[in-house]
């Protein structure tokens, strides 16, 4: 099971731009899909996108495309999600998770991590 660990968030302006990385514990990130999540203050937690083992096929959210890109460089054992023009309604803790497709990896993926926090001031 491979372990994940989200960064990049911090506390930014609406209309900026952050570039997340969940990066894995060894190299077996490319064997994976991947997805981002996000949980902002009381509400449940959201899924926002996702990515197969090689990047080929991608999966966003209605509420968040054109906005959120995720990619992958296996070489480096990452996935990203780059937001851009950020706005206050996306202030949350974004979590990354692996999964065995991007059909099912909603439901079925490694456990949480800590996430990282995003916090978006107007």
């Amino acid at each position: 099971q491979v372990e994940l660990v989200e960064s990049g968030g911090g506390l930014v302006q609406a209309g900026a731009s952050l570039r997340l990385s969940c990066a894995a514990s060894d190299n077996s990130l490319w064997k994976v899909a991947v997805a981002w999540f996000r949980q902002a203050p009381g509400k449940e937690r959201e899924f926002v996108a996702s990515i197969n083992n090689n990047g080929g096929t991608t999966d966003y959210a209605d509420s968040v495309k054109g906005r959120f890109t995720i990619s992958r460089d296996n070489a480096k054992n990452t996935a990203y999600l780059q937001i851009d023009n950020l706005e206050p309604e996306d202030t949350a803790v974004y979590y990354c998770a692996a999964g065995p497709t991007t059909h099912t990896i909603k439901v079925v993926h490694t456990p949480w991590g800590q996430g990282t926090q995003v916090t978006v001031s107007s």
